[in-house]
Protein backbone atom coordinates (compact mmCIF):
# COMPACT_ATOMS: atom_id res chain seq x y z
CA UNK A 1 0.00 0.00 0.00
CA UNK A 2 1.26 3.59 -0.78
CA UNK A 3 1.80 5.05 1.98
CA UNK A 4 0.00 8.85 2.07
CA UNK A 5 2.52 11.63 2.31
CA UNK A 6 2.62 13.12 5.95
CA UNK A 7 4.05 16.32 4.84
CA UNK A 8 3.33 18.86 2.01
CA UNK A 9 7.11 19.05 1.70
CA UNK A 10 6.97 15.81 0.08
CA UNK A 11 4.15 16.53 -2.35
CA UNK A 12 5.33 15.05 -5.86
CA UNK A 13 3.24 14.27 -9.25
CA UNK A 14 4.59 10.20 -8.88
CA UNK A 15 3.44 9.88 -5.35
CA UNK A 16 0.18 11.30 -5.74
CA UNK A 17 -0.47 9.54 -8.52
CA UNK A 18 0.28 6.12 -7.06
CA UNK A 19 -1.80 7.31 -3.97
CA UNK A 20 -5.07 8.26 -6.69
CA UNK A 21 -4.56 4.89 -8.60
CA UNK A 22 -4.43 2.93 -5.53
CA UNK A 23 -7.75 4.16 -4.01
CA UNK A 24 -9.42 4.14 -7.05
CA UNK A 25 -9.06 0.32 -7.64
CA UNK A 26 -9.79 -0.39 -3.85
CA UNK A 27 -12.93 1.83 -3.76
CA UNK A 28 -13.97 -0.43 -6.66
CA UNK A 29 -13.77 -3.53 -4.67
CA UNK A 30 -14.32 -2.41 -0.91
CA UNK A 31 -16.35 -0.20 0.90
CA UNK A 32 -14.70 3.15 1.73
CA UNK A 33 -12.73 3.70 4.87
CA UNK A 34 -10.72 6.31 5.57
CA UNK A 35 -7.21 6.15 6.45
CA UNK A 36 -5.90 9.11 6.44
CA UNK A 37 -4.66 10.90 9.28
CA UNK A 38 -2.73 14.10 7.96
CA UNK A 39 -5.37 17.09 7.46
CA UNK A 40 -3.60 17.65 3.83
CA UNK A 41 -4.04 13.77 3.19
CA UNK A 42 -7.60 13.82 4.22
CA UNK A 43 -8.34 16.98 1.80
CA UNK A 44 -6.07 14.78 -0.94
CA UNK A 45 -8.57 11.18 -0.39
CA UNK A 46 -11.67 13.79 0.02
CA UNK A 47 -11.02 15.36 -3.77
CA UNK A 48 -10.51 12.11 -5.31
CA UNK A 49 -13.22 10.54 -3.79
CA UNK A 50 -15.81 13.50 -4.62
CA UNK A 51 -14.66 12.85 -8.05
CA UNK A 52 -14.89 9.03 -8.15
CA UNK A 53 -18.63 9.36 -6.59
CA UNK A 54 -19.66 12.28 -9.62
CA UNK A 55 -18.02 9.73 -12.36
CA UNK A 56 -20.54 6.90 -11.55
CA UNK A 57 -23.28 9.28 -10.25
CA UNK A 58 -22.68 11.03 -14.60
CA UNK A 59 -23.24 7.61 -15.48
CA UNK A 60 -26.20 6.83 -13.88
CA UNK A 61 -27.56 10.43 -14.83
CA UNK A 62 -27.32 9.89 -18.52
CA UNK A 63 -28.74 5.77 -18.26
CA UNK A 64 -31.85 6.25 -21.33
CA UNK A 65 -33.46 3.74 -19.67
CA UNK A 66 -33.69 5.32 -16.34
CA UNK A 67 -37.37 6.26 -14.93
CA UNK A 68 -36.79 10.11 -14.69
CA UNK A 69 -37.13 10.25 -10.73
CA UNK A 70 -33.51 8.32 -11.17
CA UNK A 71 -32.35 11.10 -13.33
CA UNK A 72 -33.85 13.56 -10.36
CA UNK A 73 -31.88 11.68 -8.03
CA UNK A 74 -28.34 11.76 -10.07
CA UNK A 75 -28.34 15.19 -11.06
CA UNK A 76 -29.06 16.63 -7.19
CA UNK A 77 -26.49 14.13 -6.30
CA UNK A 78 -24.35 15.23 -8.70
CA UNK A 79 -24.72 19.28 -7.55
CA UNK A 80 -24.20 18.46 -3.94
CA UNK A 81 -21.02 15.92 -4.78
CA UNK A 82 -19.88 18.83 -6.67
CA UNK A 83 -19.95 20.70 -4.03
CA UNK A 84 -18.04 18.75 -1.91
CA UNK A 85 -14.95 18.08 -4.45
CA UNK A 86 -14.57 22.30 -4.98
CA UNK A 87 -14.41 22.41 -1.52
CA UNK A 88 -11.83 20.10 -0.96
CA UNK A 89 -9.91 21.52 -3.81
CA UNK A 90 -9.79 24.52 -1.68
CA UNK A 91 -8.88 22.80 1.30
CA UNK A 92 -6.09 21.80 -0.46
CA UNK A 93 -4.54 24.98 -1.76
CA UNK A 94 -5.62 26.45 2.13
CA UNK A 95 -3.27 23.44 3.52
CA UNK A 96 -0.87 23.81 1.35
CA UNK A 97 -0.17 28.09 1.68
CA UNK A 98 -0.82 27.46 5.82
CA UNK A 99 2.20 24.66 5.90
CA UNK A 100 4.22 27.66 3.73
CA UNK A 101 3.42 30.01 5.74
CA UNK A 102 5.33 28.55 8.58
CA UNK A 103 8.77 29.12 5.99
CA UNK A 104 7.65 32.58 4.88
CA UNK A 105 6.50 31.04 1.57
CA UNK A 106 5.22 31.81 -0.67
CA UNK A 107 7.25 34.76 -1.85
CA UNK A 108 4.91 37.67 -2.30
CA UNK A 109 7.11 39.24 -5.22
CA UNK A 110 7.01 36.15 -7.09
CA UNK A 111 5.77 35.70 -10.51
CA UNK A 112 1.78 35.05 -9.60
CA UNK A 113 0.62 31.71 -11.43
CA UNK A 114 -2.78 31.35 -12.23
CA UNK A 115 -3.93 28.16 -12.13
CA UNK A 116 -3.16 26.59 -7.98
CA UNK A 117 -2.15 23.44 -6.96
CA UNK A 118 -5.48 22.13 -6.26
CA UNK A 119 -6.98 22.60 -9.42
CA UNK A 120 -4.01 20.68 -10.69
CA UNK A 121 -4.79 17.83 -8.27
CA UNK A 122 -8.21 18.05 -9.29
CA UNK A 123 -7.11 17.50 -13.30
CA UNK A 124 -5.26 14.45 -12.27
CA UNK A 125 -7.81 12.98 -10.19
CA UNK A 126 -10.16 12.89 -13.18
CA UNK A 127 -7.39 12.03 -15.90
CA UNK A 128 -7.05 8.76 -13.24
CA UNK A 129 -10.16 7.80 -12.83
CA UNK A 130 -10.36 8.17 -17.08
CA UNK A 131 -7.38 6.27 -17.47
CA UNK A 132 -8.82 3.76 -14.83
CA UNK A 133 -12.26 3.36 -16.80
CA UNK A 134 -10.88 3.26 -20.13
CA UNK A 135 -8.20 0.53 -19.67
CA UNK A 136 -11.25 -1.61 -18.37
CA UNK A 137 -12.67 -1.00 -21.96
CA UNK A 138 -9.90 -2.31 -23.50
CA UNK A 139 -10.63 -5.90 -22.02
CA UNK A 140 -13.75 -5.59 -21.97
CA UNK A 141 -15.79 -8.68 -23.75
CA UNK A 142 -17.43 -8.94 -25.54
CA UNK A 143 -17.30 -5.42 -27.81
CA UNK A 144 -17.73 -3.88 -30.44
CA UNK A 145 -14.98 -4.40 -33.77
CA UNK A 146 -12.07 -1.77 -32.90
CA UNK A 147 -13.04 -1.05 -29.44
CA UNK A 148 -9.99 -2.25 -28.11
CA UNK A 149 -7.55 -0.87 -30.53
CA UNK A 150 -9.49 2.62 -30.10
CA UNK A 151 -9.34 2.45 -26.21
CA UNK A 152 -5.61 1.60 -26.30
CA UNK A 153 -5.23 4.61 -28.28
CA UNK A 154 -7.23 6.74 -25.90
CA UNK A 155 -4.99 5.35 -23.27
CA UNK A 156 -1.67 6.06 -24.52
CA UNK A 157 -2.63 9.94 -24.67
CA UNK A 158 -4.75 9.78 -21.22
CA UNK A 159 -1.42 8.85 -19.70
CA UNK A 160 0.72 11.03 -21.41
CA UNK A 161 -1.32 14.19 -20.95
CA UNK A 162 -1.34 12.78 -16.92
CA UNK A 163 2.30 12.21 -17.15
CA UNK A 164 3.02 15.80 -18.39
CA UNK A 165 0.42 17.56 -16.08
CA UNK A 166 2.07 15.82 -13.01
CA UNK A 167 5.07 16.81 -14.07
CA UNK A 168 4.31 20.50 -14.19
CA UNK A 169 2.94 19.97 -10.75
CA UNK A 170 6.11 19.42 -9.42
CA UNK A 171 8.08 22.40 -11.57
CA UNK A 172 5.50 24.75 -10.18
CA UNK A 173 5.90 23.68 -6.32
CA UNK A 174 9.65 23.41 -6.76
CA UNK A 175 9.53 27.09 -8.02
CA UNK A 176 6.81 28.02 -4.69
CA UNK A 177 9.62 25.82 -2.44
CA UNK A 178 12.57 27.68 -4.01
CA UNK A 179 10.11 31.49 -4.04
CA UNK A 180 9.91 31.91 -7.50
CA UNK A 181 6.73 31.30 -7.71
CA UNK A 182 3.22 31.87 -5.44
CA UNK A 183 -0.69 30.91 -6.30
CA UNK A 184 -3.38 32.40 -4.09
CA UNK A 185 -7.23 30.14 -3.01
CA UNK A 186 -9.29 30.94 -5.87
CA UNK A 187 -12.45 30.78 -4.55
CA UNK A 188 -14.71 28.69 -6.66
CA UNK A 189 -17.94 30.57 -4.97
CA UNK A 190 -20.81 28.74 -6.76
CA UNK A 191 -24.64 30.01 -6.83
CA UNK A 192 -26.13 27.44 -7.74
CA UNK A 193 -26.26 25.20 -4.30
CA UNK A 194 -27.17 28.78 -2.42
CA UNK A 195 -30.68 29.16 -1.51
CA UNK A 196 -30.17 32.94 -1.04
CA UNK A 197 -28.39 33.36 -4.91
CA UNK A 198 -29.93 30.85 -7.17
CA UNK A 199 -32.65 32.83 -8.33
CA UNK A 200 -34.80 29.58 -8.93
CA UNK A 201 -34.53 28.39 -5.40
CA UNK A 202 -35.15 31.99 -3.97
CA UNK A 203 -38.25 32.77 -5.78
CA UNK A 204 -40.00 29.45 -4.75
CA UNK A 205 -39.05 30.20 -1.11
CA UNK A 206 -40.24 33.48 -1.50
CA UNK A 207 -44.13 32.47 -2.54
Amino acid sequence: MILPMASVRLLRGEHILQLFDEWIERWHHQPFVSETADQFDTALEGLHRANFELWHQEDKARDRRAEDAAIASAKRAIDAINQRRNDRMERCDELLLEELSLEKLPNSQAELHSETLGLMLDRLSILSLKIYHTREETGRIPSPPGHRERNLRRLAILEDQRNDLAACLDRLWQRVLRGEARFHVYRQLKMYNDPDLNPVLYDKSAT
